[in-house]
């Protein structure tokens, strides 16, 4: 066997003290901020730990502390900017206390969601931090038997398993349907996705459906068009379909901004201007919502205020050492409607 091909042990803490010429006690101190031992004798260790490439386990220190030092956090989508911003935001407040995060992608799937919540368990997380979208039975008995603080983020739902931050998607919706009404749209569509019932597409839809009834408008004109989570292109390409289906329509509410800016550069070739013939409005005041030409009329989230809130719960949960149940939390963040060029005033 070549050189190159020889494998090595990882080195041990028991190398490292044999060539500190110390106890393994000592080398276990010596990696501790506040360590015991003198600062000569803690330098030299370390040094010799850097020689070495000594990697700590922390797996065996935890199970002296019972604290894993990581939080489990799992999103629906990795391309989507504000799952992003939240998770970078979570990570920055975590690092105040000296906590990590493991994450995990779901893809939108409950079932995926529900293997990764128990593979994430077995790592003895010290938090879990989710997307709404539904869970399946086994995932809410999971995290309700999990003996750690759960999150649920970007939605406020019903029947919340712990703590929950975000905002009502079907009040939010309902919240921008009316304000189309109120701008004298009368014959709004919903352009939304297909296999979407455990979805917060879902209450979106239903708040558009809430809206248009209360207003004794009719709420039949919906196109359910695509996976989740829609595309620009499959805005794009609904919108024959669409307009064949409901050629009254005077608005389109889409589901999130990437179907709506679909929707804007699909519209005019067929004939539609935008707003003048036909108005637009997306969800999630996305980049591309607003460097559209023109600029989409959307709903205002706050990603990174979720994330932020998130770390500082997770933070007071971990400070603390309640007696007692712990009372759940209900962080509500701002969700509301931002008008801008593709609706008429």
């Amino acid at each position: 066997m070549s050189q190159s091909q020889k494998t090595h042990s990882p080195v041990t803490m028991r190398d490292v003290a044999r060539a500190a010429g110390v106890s393994r006690m000592t080398v276990s101190r010596a990696l501790k901020e506040n360590s015991p031992i003198s600062k000569e004798t803690r330098e030299r260790i370390l040094q010799i730990v850097r020689d070495m490439n000594y990697v700590p386990d922390q797996m065996a220190g935890s199970l002296t502390t019972k604290r894993s030092g990581f939080v489990a956090v799992l999103v629906p989508s990795l391309n989507n900017l504000h799952f992003a911003e939240t998770v970078q935001a979570l990570t920055e407040e975590l690092e105040g206390i000296g906590q990590q995060i493991l994450l995990g992608y779901t893809d939108y799937s409950a079932e995926r969601e529900e293997t990764l919540v128990e593979t994430m368990l077995r790592r003895r997380p010290e938090a879990i931090v989710l997307s709404y979208d539904g869970h399946s039975d086994r995932t809410v008995q999971l995290l309700s038997d999990a003996n750690v603080p759960v999150i649920e983020l970007w939605e406020r739902p019903e029947d919340p398993i712990g703590h929950t931050i975000g905002f009502s998607n079907r009040a939010a919706a309902a919240e921008m349907t009316q304000a189309l009404i109120q701008r004298g749209y009368r014959n709004i569509a919903f352009l939304g996705e297909a296999d979407d019932d455990w979805t917060r597409g879902a209450a979106r839809r239903k708040g558009f459906i809430d809206a248009m009834t209360k207003a004794d408008l009719s709420a039949h004109r919906i196109l359910k068009f695509g996976k989740p989570p829609l595309s620009i292109e499959d805005g794009a390409a609904a919108m024959p379909e669409l307009l064949a289906r409901f050629p009254d329509v005077d608005c389109i509410f889409c589901v999130s901004d990437a179907p709506a800016f679909g929707a804007l550069s699909a519209l005019p070739a067929m004939g539609r201007s935008v707003p003048d013939g036909i108005g637009i409005a997306g969800f999630g005041n996305f980049e591309v919502s607003r460097f559209a030409s023109p600029a989409i009329t959307t709903v205002m989230v706050d990603p990174k205020g979720i994330g932020r809130a998130s770390g500082q719960l997770i933070a007071e949960l971990l400070g603390t050492q309640p007696e007692g149940a712990v009372i759940p939390q209900h962080i509500k963040i701002e969700a509301r409607p931002i008008f801008r060029g593709t609706t008429r005033d």
